[in-house]
């Protein structure tokens, strides 16, 4: 098993219950979340050493979301408590026809405004095989962007492989005119393995890849990508075709610089619980593939199986372990 640090904000969601639009009712359902700390709770439930690394409120809501994460057998020690607020996002979930909708409510948060803390980072990697970060932090403000390239850039002065979830959220960057295209550009080039599609390389480049299937134009994006970051070796991502609120199907595929786009099956995914975190599921099943020495057609289907899963799973963390995983892929 392998060791994993994490860095990102730990958050609050706050969602309608049901299918009710927010405030409906007088209630609101809470879960603890985040791109990078849901990667973290998969690894953990996967039999990886995981810690988080960040900064939350120094409050009982802070705290409670840091032992959230210590529940699940994530490694909170370098979780700093700062002054401030939490980060929070409200859910309203969608049906029939009503697609779901997400309001963000980060500014000012406690790790946005410390930009994540200030972190040893050589000592936080030692021992390291990965550092995971994602999109979603650098979207929070300058300093948030400082931070999530400095731990990149410590990775990899250490040898510690680096993965990087494009997860590029447009309202984030709009609410501070941030330079999306040229932040992330930076961040990619320092990343080893990237979780992304053509529309994230379509961002950060400036051009498009129209025409042909889906695959094809993750083929001419991943090659964009490769031209463009030296130390790139893989990319991979999900491919989802939503067939109604409730329904969608999944596959998934991935490229190596020297190598040709391997895919997976397409599993249909009716009856969908909760959407959230499944793409963090995703890259935490490829992570976990990779950290066993998995063959990368293996360890790209094992990250789609438990993405896939996630869907059945209320809240934003996926607690499911390895043999729920291989009794999906043994179907």
């Amino acid at each position: 098993m392998g060791k994993v640090v994490c860095f990102g904000e730990l958050l609050l969601r706050l969602g309608a219950p049901g299918r009710e639009t927010l405030l409906q009712s007088p209630a609101l359902e809470v879960h603890v979340g985040g791109a990078e700390a849901n990667v973290a709770v998969s690894l953990a439930r996967f039999g990886h050493a995981a810690r988080m690394v960040g900064v939350v409120a120094d409050n009982p809501l802070g705290q409670a979301a840091a032992g959230e994460l210590r529940r699940q057998g994530v490694d909170t020690a370098a979780v700093q408590l700062s002054p401030g607020r939490m980060g929070l996002y409200f859910l309203t979930t969608g049906a029939v026809h009503r697609p779901s909708q997400v309001l963000y409510d980060r500014a000012g948060s406690a790790f946005a405004v410390a930009g994540g803390g200030r972190h040893d980072w050589p000592a936080l990697l030692a021992g390291a095989d990965w550092l995971h970060v994602s999109g979603v932090t650098p979207a929070l403000g300058a300093e948030a962007a400082r931070g999530t390239l400095e731990a990149m850039r410590a990775a990899r002065a250490a040898g510690v492989n680096v993965s990087f979830d494009g997860n590029y959220r447009p309202q984030l960057w709009q609410a501070w005119d941030g330079d999306a295209a040229t932040l992330l550009r930076g961040l990619m080039a320092e990343a080893d393995l990237m979780f992304a599609s053509h529309r994230d390389i379509e961002v950060v480049l400036g051009r498009t890849f129209d025409g042909g299937t889906a695959q094809e134009r993750f083929a001419a994006g991943a090659q964009a990508a490769f031209a463009a970051f030296p130390n790139l070796r893989q990319m991979a991502a999900t491919v989802r075709i939503q067939r109604s609120v409730d329904h969608h199907a999944l596959s998934a595929v991935t490229l190596r610089r020297d190598g040709r786009p391997q895919g997976t099956p397409e599993y249909e995914i009716p009856g969908i619980v909760d959407r959230i975190g499944t793409g963090d599921a995703f890259a935490a099943g490829v992570l976990h593939g990779v950290m066993s020495g998995h063959a990368d057609a293996d360890a790209l289907h094992f990250g789609l199986a438990a993405g896939c899963l996630k869907h059945s799973l209320p809240g934003d963390f996926s607690t499911l372990g390895i043999a729920d995983v291989e009794g999906f892929l043994a179907q």
